[in-house]
């Protein structure tokens, strides 16, 4: 769909699809009542984001090769040297995608996006790139962010070694993800160094608005809740609240700057506080005249990318976002 006014959310339906809802109610009944991780130390709430991912990265799709490799600490953007794993799909083209995956800022791994990560690659027939940043409270903005940005620069010599060739890169990611994806382009485009052939953003948080229209009517979720983002907020701006910047908040980035982004791919998914995010972006977009156009997914929750075993929605959105990462790569 094209990008819609704010008001297009009230005329989007608010209910699950049958099959969203009868995975969050199979879910529930197989593991009972779970506490809210974002109320719980970060250490623990992290222990119980990885073993409530690992139901999701089950029947891992075939590939030809994964790997771990290593990147150096950047003093120039305060980097740190961390790990970052490459999943090469078979007869991979030139070039990878950086995909960094979301949590809150504060959870996650490279681990629990495995699954979506060898999808994104075997549909796009590009390597794709998985970092593992720094998270938030221990470590709040701009850390993570500035990770990220020494992996985009490294990408490609940091995995050399593990057979990605030199090519395109597009940067992407998923909710938080897809916040430190879209900033790193920004950054990279004031500092003058060299962009991306393209992004691909999956239902994002991109401001720290809680009064728009999707927070007021899925505040309670079913999913994520208003009360969980509000937190991961606060953990990532820190005690000083670091996040008064466009880095942060990249939906404050000037039309200018939105302007000369590279061919973006915005998906959305249709029962998600975060939905108002992606159709803001999409509408300050179509207001500097970029050709981008939002896919909003009905009747999915936010994170539904991560339930690729059960859900065809899933499946199809990554298909979509796989022709488009090679459309962005063949142009580029």
């Amino acid at each position: 769909m094209s990008a819609p006014d704010i008001q297009a959310e009230a005329r989007l339906p608010a209910e699950l699809a049958p099959e969203m809802a009868a995975l969050m109610a199979r879910v529930v009944a197989e593991d009972g009542p779970q506490p809210d991780p974002t109320t719980l130390a970060p250490a623990q709430g992290r222990d119980l984001s990885e073993r409530s991912n690992r139901r999701w990265n089950q029947d891992l799709p075939a590939i030809a090769t994964r790997s771990t490799v290593h990147l150096t600490a950047d003093a120039s953007l305060g980097s740190i040297a961390c790990r970052m794993e490459v999943i090469v799909p078979e007869a991979a083209a030139p070039g990878a995608i950086l995909f960094v995956h979301g949590g809150g800022f504060a959870f996650c791994s490279p681990q629990t996006h495995e699954r979506c990560a060898r999808l994104l690659a075997i549909e796009s027939g590009l390597p794709v790139l998985v970092p593992d940043y720094r998270l938030a409270p221990e470590h709040p903005y701009p850390a993570g962010l500035m990770d990220c940005i020494a992996a985009f620069r490294q990408a490609f010599e940091a995995s050399a070694s593990a057979g990605v060739k030199p090519g395109p890169l597009l940067v992407a990611g998923d909710s938080a993800g897809a916040n430190l994806a879209l900033s790193v382009l920004l950054h990279e485009q004031a500092a003058g160094k060299p962009g991306a052939a393209g992004a691909l953003l999956f239902y994002g948080t991109f401001d720290r608005d809680f009064g728009t229209p999707s927070y007021r009517q899925f505040a309670e979720g079913p999913g994520l809740t208003r009360g969980k983002m509000q937190r991961y907020w606060t953990w990532y701006a820190g005690p000083d609240d670091q996040t008064q910047d466009v880095l942060a908040c990249p939906l404050q980035a000037t039309d200018a700057a939105l302007g000369a982004l590279p061919p973006m791919h915005l998906m959305a998914a249709g029962v998600d506080p975060l939905l108002s995010d992606s159709i803001n972006l999409a509408a300050r977009l179509e207001a500097v005249g970029r050709p981008e156009r939002l896919t909003i997914v009905p009747g999915v929750t936010h994170g539904f990318l991560q339930n690729t075993i059960d859900l065809e929605a899933a499946r199809e959105a990554l298909r979509r976002a796989g022709m488009d990462a090679r459309r962005m790569a063949a142009k580029d």
